[in-house]
């Protein structure tokens, strides 16, 4: 067993800041770095939108940024997945890789959240290639250009819309009929009212068409089963994210969705100690700044913790 003061599970944005601020504070924090070592940025080709790269930078490299600034202030970056936690009592255990076993006086989650897959070969041969699953942050590069879209949720239509204001024509994928949408009215309502966006009710992919980048898409009307083959550029999925946050179930709050409940203003959980930072907790933003804003938020509130519990 082996006892840390701070310890940071997760190594997207939020846990490199993080353990960039818990490092400056002395906390001497140990960081595992989970299943995908820089999280979802890793599978992004070009972040634009990231302030302090005027240039611009691929994913990936901006990760080891991240990575080597953590570790030149003396953060303790690790391999290693956190497969088991106990949050009974202080100090709380948390299992790596469901072997070693740790005690942590306190502990920042940063786990962040999965997209939500189709499940195509041609859609995971060509994600970063014209396949993303965040409009937001790629939508810029397809402007006056042909994109699909799938999805039926809010957030389908307000990527869709978003989308709409850079592209010549959206296409937009529904499975089922305009009576099961599970967008809400207003939303609805505003996408069917966009010029430029076009729905395919009953409809789903099957196939995302091109080599090295996406040329088109082939989807199949349900009810008829006729299929079409549409010319798109880009082909954006918005079917949900998955926030990796089922070991910390039955310890923490969460909402319906799974998303760690801080309390607002705070990375503060409803365990003493616990914080949790990035997309495992934030369902509306999602995006790296933000990521990495609540990261330092985590750290100081954990200083703060410490601080306040030595001098009791």
């Amino acid at each position: 067993m082996e006892k840390v003061h701070c310890l940071i599970i997760g190594s997207g944005p939020a846990g490199y800041t993080a353990a960039i601020y818990a490092s400056r504070a002395n906390l001497k924090p140990v960081l595992y770095q989970g299943i995908q070592p820089g999280g979802q940025l890793t599978i992004t080709t070009e972040v634009e939108n990231y302030p302090g790269y005027p240039e611009g930078i691929q994913g990936p490299e901006m990760m080891v940024d991240f990575e080597k600034q953590a570790a030149r202030m003396g953060a303790d970056i690790r391999y290693g997945l956190a497969t088991k936690v106990d949050f009974s009592k202080q100090p709380y255990k948390v299992w790596i890789d469901e072997e070693k076993e740790i005690e942590a006086d306190s502990i920042i989650i940063a786990t962040g959240a999965s997209a939500k897959w189709l499940g195509l070969p041609s859609e995971e041969r060509l994600n970063g290639f014209g396949v993303s699953a965040c409009a937001v942050c790629d939508g810029f590069f397809f402007r006056t250009k042909e994109v699909a879209i799938v999805g039926a949720g809010d957030t389908a239509c307000e990527e869709a819309i978003y989308l709409s204001k850079l592209c010549s024509t959206v296409h937009m994928i529904v499975r089922k009929d305009e009576n099961g949408m599970k967008a809400s009215k207003v939303m609805q309502d505003r996408v069917k009212a966009t010029p430029n966006i076009k729905i395919y009710w009953n409809s789903v992919t099957e196939e995302i068409v091109g080599e090295n980048k996406v040329e088109a898409m082939r989807i199949k009307n349900i009810v008829t089963n006729e299929i079409q083959e549409v010319p798109v550029q880009g082909f954006f999925v918005a079917i949900g994210h998955q926030p990796n946050s089922d070991i910390f179930k039955g310890w923490l709050t969460m909402d319906e969705a799974g998303y760690i409940q801080t309390i607002p203003g705070t990375s503060k959980t409803n365990v003493e100690g616990v914080f949790a930072a990035g997309d495992v907790q934030d369902k509306i933003y999602r995006q790296a700044v933000t990521a990495a804003g609540s990261g330092c938020m985590a750290a100081l509130d954990a200083e703060r913790y410490l601080s306040a519990k030595e001098h009791v």
